[in-house]
């Protein structure tokens, strides 16, 4: 778990958990958007697993759901999962066959073996990604995602089955909130699981997932991810300078997922190029317009993203300037004195509705829309907003 960004707290709760020797049946991992609650409980899966820390108990036919004195282990206050094990190197690699993972697909009779593949493959890139950006990879497009009945029936089948190398039988549920009414099948297989079965559900959402599901669930809750807990988490897996590091956190708000798709992708001075974007549209000369979308479009879909994304940063700045009037925000120097001068020529309601803009043309560019059409339409419209 060391390896995870920030949130040593949870770590130590959950190692000491570990050791303790009474690991509840069933774990809600509660964190932000990518906060690392999948992460964490990917990690967690491979300690309970490891066979190092499985052996140091071997002599406990109780295991994790044993007797109330903890047995005893090389550390007892700590366990860690060994890295070196066949198990540890299975659950690394997400191929344990004692570890399940049950996610949200697309398609009203699909499961999640259907994709493992893609899973897999999502998870070696990042397990601080959003929905998304997973079922977007699935093709979903304006198809809404779900864990259904099949699915349901799926995860009761594969956990009334012996554990088949593990010493225990753990299903991982990324999102129960795409659940729904749904998860009444499972209520039973929760309260009573079988004999050394644990459930890991990784949630963003703690409203929308049912309450009799809650309540069979001891609540595991992240902390937030601090600037620099982010910052050395991109030194550390993508090799940035400290410095760049920490522009891009201060950027992120603590989403990790979103720091590492910005350290991934080529850097461009966003300040810049919004501020250039916004004086053309306060002119409104269409030749000026039509020029700049036709250069931006050239960006690619990921740099329309990052920038779409700066912009509703900025924006959301400068709405807590004009509405706190505090010089307290998440902006460099220079984008302050930009900021405080554009407040003087927008107002609030104006903010939010180019807000809603940018908003809506992250949803779109997600969904490969042609973008000298939208962005050519959306400087039209910022115009419009502007100025009236």
């Amino acid at each position: 778990m060391q390896q995870i960004v920030g949130q040593q707290r949870t770590k130590d709760f959950l190692a000491s958990l570990a050791a303790g020797g009474r690991v509840p049946h069933a774990l809600l991992f509660l964190s932000g958007t990518g906060g690392g609650g999948l992460a964490m409980a990917n990690a967690f899966a491979q300690t309970l697993q490891c066979e190092k820390n499985n052996a140091s108990d071997a002599a406990d036919d109780g295991g994790l759901f044993g007797p109330a004195e903890p047995v005893e282990r090389l550390q007892p206050d700590r366990v860690e999962a060994c890295g070196e094990c066949s198990a540890c190197r299975k659950s690394a690699q997400y191929i344990h066959p004692d570890i399940h993972f049950s996610f949200p697909t697309i398609g009203s009779n699909a499961v999640s073996t259907d994709f493992l593949k893609e899973w897999r493959a999502f998870l070696a890139e990042t397990p601080y990604a959003d929905a998304n950006s997973w079922l977007q990879r699935l093709g979903a497009e304006n198809k809404q995602g779900n864990i259904n009945k099949e699915e349901c029936n799926a995860i009761l089948k594969k956990l009334s089955l012996k554990a088949f190398e593990g010493r225990y039988k753990i299903l991982l549920m990324w999102l129960p909130e795409y659940l729904g009414k749904e998860g009444n099948r499972l209520l039973k297989l929760i309260e009573e699981p079988p004999e050394q079965t644990i459930f890991l559900l990784v949630a963003e959402n703690q409203d929308l997932i049912l309450n009799t599901i809650l309540s069979r669930c001891q609540l595991v809750k992240l902390d937030p991810l601090t600037d620099e807990e982010v910052a050395q988490g991109l030194v550390a897996q993508r090799g940035l300078s400290l410095e760049r590091a920490r522009q891009i956190a201060f950027l992120s708000g603590g989403d990790f997922g979103t720091a590492l798709s910005v350290a991934d992708t080529p850097a461009n001075d966003d300040a810049q190029l919004l501020l250039d974007w916004l004086r053309k549209c306060w002119r409104g000369h269409a030749v000026e317009m039509v020029r700049w979308t036709e250069d931006f479009a050239k960006l690619g879909r990921e740099n329309q993203k990052q920038f779409l994304q700066y912009g509703l940063h900025f924006l959301r700045e400068m709405l807590s300037l004009i509405s706190t009037g505090s010089p307290n925000m998440r902006l460099r120097p220079e984008e302050m004195a930009t900021a405080q001068n554009m407040a003087k020529v927008l107002n609030f309601d104006k903010i939010v509705q180019i807000v809603g803009l940018l908003n809506d043309n992250i949803y779109y560019i997600e969904r490969n829309a042609n973008p000298k059409i939208l962005f050519l339409d959306t400087s039209i419209r910022v115009n419009s907003i502007m100025k009236s």
